[in-house]
């Protein structure tokens, strides 16, 4: 018979109280130990937040910055996904060796590697790389080399190369619109960036992911630019090749639209190897990027001489105080004497002459003797409703209001000047669109760098300033310009072109006042005659007359003349001229160069 067990003791009862005292004491230590490193790792004390670091990361995704497009689509900026490589060091097998490493890799310098790590030990996240190429890129893929990651990073792309940049501008390095369009447009552009925040472990992989704390990215809106890149590259290398020809400082050309205020080129250029002059202002400090220059056709006004004279004679003729066919007492060999004295010279001197032969042969005089005509409320009114003195509003950033003598200034002198085109400043943009009155039968458009409803988009007349009447009779005695004035010598072969040419002496850097024999040449004009589709200012500024003629009509007028052509003909509009010839080449040769 198996005998029992012997009974437990007291001693044995004690022993497992004590157990399980222990064990359930040792059980609450962990439980706050644990409770205590998550309360610590969630919500640490602020002596040890930047010790202990967030448990959570946020990973942020890239918005796609949008296209800007010309007038028909062409690309002018796209934006790309690049990628450039960091390294966290805290990860990083060996230290000594990852520039080495690096450079049998991708074929980074070790040194730059070196010197960018060293000091940022401590650091998990430390850039060593530009913009990589693809496959630089897909070696660091697959290589799996500890501690080495790659950053996406959007890479924005100008295929039209310089063509428009001063026009178009940047972006900087957080992709944001620096210059040009990519400023004005930069809110439509940019787009939004998406973020998603998770909780990670200790090497950083994700743990948990709350759907509230995801937000997807929005890519930025495709814009249209009036702009068009074929009209625009014409226009700057033959701007480019007049400058050079005439050793001149600089130039600006505007191409507008007149029925729709499109803006289809917009050049301004500098000749950076002009030999200074005496009298030249001082240099300016170049922006870093060329993309960054001020556009001058916005921002800085100019004289614009006598191709400001249309404008007084237009609206003269419409108040009524002469008519086209009044003869005029202009002098025949002397100055031209004002009620005040002041003598009024003229290039050459015809005699009595029409009002219309005043604007056709650019005579000072006859303008002066029609000024003192008007009184100074009716001048000051030309110059409003022709929108000088005030802003375009086109989008250009910086743009001017130019400059006009304000009316507790005005006075005899300034109303005779103005009506020659003196002290007076008007910006390329004010030119264009105070001219396009001549050509929309008295309209004065709104003008826009940004295509509105796509490629043709409505016209966007502000107001009717001058009759229907005498903006056709101001067009056609422009025309005679053309044939029997100033413009003679830019004829083009296909187009009966309407315009005026100027040269206005230049003002001095320092001192005020006008240099003797240094200018400022000029031509607008428009095309064709009966239906304009174009209107075209160009502005050469301190032509080296040492070369050559320095007159608008020789210097600017051929650049105008030849920007016509090629544009209207690009844009298919049939010659309206009885002779032709060569039309027909030039068509074959837009076909093949259109980009």
């Amino acid at each position: 018979m198996n005998e029992s067990p012997p009974p437990r003791t007291w001693q044995h009862h004690r022993l497992d109280s004590w157990t399980a005292l222990l064990l359930i004491g040792i059980a609450a230590v962990m439980v706050v130990c644990i409770g205590r490193v998550v309360q610590l790792k969630l919500t640490p004390d602020q002596r040890l937040a930047s010790a202990a670091g967030s448990p959570f990361s946020t990973r942020v995704e890239p918005a796609r910055r949008g296209d800007l497009l010309d007038r028909r689509g062409r690309v002018i900026a796209t934006t790309t996904l690049g990628h450039r490589a960091f390294v966290d060091p805290a990860t990083v097998e060996d230290l000594a060796t990852i520039g080495v490493d690096l450079q049998e890799l991708i074929g980074l310098d070790p040194v730059e590697v070196d010197r960018r790590v060293a000091p940022r030990h401590g650091s998990r996240f430390v850039p060593i790389s530009g913009i990589l190429e693809p496959w630089q890129v897909e070696r660091i893929r697959r290589s799996g080399l500890d501690g080495v990651g790659l950053e996406p990073r959007l890479v924005r792309h100008y295929p039209q190369q310089d063509t428009g940049a001063q026009l178009i501008g940047l972006v900087g390095f957080e992709h944001t619109g620096l210059g040009g369009a990519e400023h004005l447009l930069d809110d439509d552009l940019a787009g939004s960036e998406g973020r998603m925040t998770y909780l990670r472990d200790v090497r950083r992989r994700p743990l948990w992911i709350n759907p509230e704390t995801f937000r997807p990215h929005e890519d930025g809106t495709d814009c249209r630019l009036t702009i068009d890149m074929v009209i625009q590259r014409h226009v700057e290398e033959r701007l480019e090749a007049e400058i050079v020809a005439r050793n001149a400082a600089g130039g600006r050309v505007v191409v507008l639209d007149p029925a729709t205020g499109e803006l289809l080129a917009i050049a301004d250029l500098v000749n950076p190897d002009r030999t200074p002059r005496e009298g030249d202002p001082a240099p300016e400090t170049a922006p870093p990027d060329p993309r960054l220059a001020r556009n001058r056709c916005a921002t800085d006004p100019y004289e614009p001489g006598s191709t400001f004279k249309p404008f007084v004679w237009a609206f003269a003729t419409q108040q009524g105080v002469v008519t086209p066919s009044e003869i005029l007492e202009t002098p025949d060999g002397t100055p031209h004497r004002t009620r005040s004295g002041r003598r009024i010279r003229d290039v050459h001197y015809y005699g009595r002459s029409s009002w219309e032969k005043v604007l056709v042969k650019s005579m000072n005089s006859g303008m002066a003797i029609v000024a003192e005509r008007l009184d100074t409320d009716s001048m000051q009114s030309c110059i409003s409703r022709f929108g000088f003195g005030t802003r375009t509003n086109c989008g250009l950033p910086g743009e001017t209001a130019g400059l006009v003598t304000s009316s507790r200034d005005w006075s005899s002198y300034t109303q005779v000047s103005v009506s020659m085109g003196h002290e007076i400043g008007v910006t390329p943009l004010q030119m264009v669109r105070a001219f396009s009155v001549f050509a929309t039968d008295g309209n004065l458009p709104a003008l826009h760098l940004l295509a509105h409803g796509g490629h043709d988009p409505s016209p966007r007349v502000q107001h009717r300033i001058l009759d229907p009447g005498i903006a056709r009779l101001t067009r056609l005695t422009m025309r005679k310009v053309m044939t029997d004035g100033t413009g003679r010598a830019c004829q083009s072969d296909w187009y009966q072109l309407f315009g005026k040419s100027g040269t206005a002496q230049l003002p001095k850097a320092t001192g005020g006042g006008y240099h003797e024999d240094r200018y400022i040449s000029s031509f607008i004009a428009g095309a064709p005659l009966e239906s304009p589709r174009l209107v075209v200012l160009c502005v050469i500024e301190d032509p080296d007359k040492r070369i050559g003629p320095y007159y608008g009509g020789r210097v600017a007028g051929p650049v105008v003349r030849d920007v016509l052509d090629h544009a209207l003909a690009y844009l298919g509009v049939t010659p309206d001229m009885d002779e032709v010839e060569g039309f027909p080449d030039l068509l074959a040769e837009h076909r093949t160069a259109d980009p």
